[in-house]
């Protein structure tokens, strides 16, 4: 076809995340908004802090997914910022992430509202938490990382 990222539009992005989590396996879901929840999106006025993905009745939900009012709209015609909102999977690959979610340890984790082809997608992934050593060693092994190319790049001049 094209390029992998071809029509791709990152609308937010939890980079904080990928600090605090093991990230095990990614899915894309798909996102029930409301059309002034869409055009917020698109001005990328949403936050993903503090966000989590919860199953109930066999359907997934993203709990504490903030977007903001659109400004230009009518009160009445507004969105709750953080009504739970509903993503739109597979119902195999939601059984899937109940059966992970009740082992101990596993959650669901957001990591980024993208538009793919003018439809909103949410990326989101199965994770364990970090310890804070974890946090430690990986900023160190980034600090040592970016020395190196430092000194590469040294040399090459």
């Amino acid at each position: 076809m094209g390029k992998k990222n071809e029509g791709i539009k990152v609308a937010c992005e939890n980079r904080k995340a990928r600090h605090d989590y093991f990230i095990h396996e990614t899915f894309e879901t798909g996102l029930v908004l409301q059309g002034t929840e869409v055009k917020s999106l698109r001005a990328g006025r949403a936050n993903l802090k503090d966000t989590y993905g919860e199953i109930k009745n066999g359907e997934i939900w993203i709990q504490n997914m903030h977007i903001s009012p659109y400004e230009q709209s009518d009160r009445f015609f507004n969105h709750d910022p953080l009504r739970p909102r509903k993503l739109l999977m597979h119902k195999a690959e939601i059984m899937k992430l109940f059966g992970k979610t009740r082992e101990k340890g596993f959650t669901l984790v957001p990591l980024k509202v993208y538009f793919k082809r003018g439809k909103a997608k949410l990326e989101l992934a199965l994770a364990s938490g970090k310890h804070n050593y974890d946090k430690r060693r990986d900023l160190a092994e980034k600090a040592v990382k970016r020395d190196v190319e430092r000194e590469l790049r040294e040399r090459q001049k």
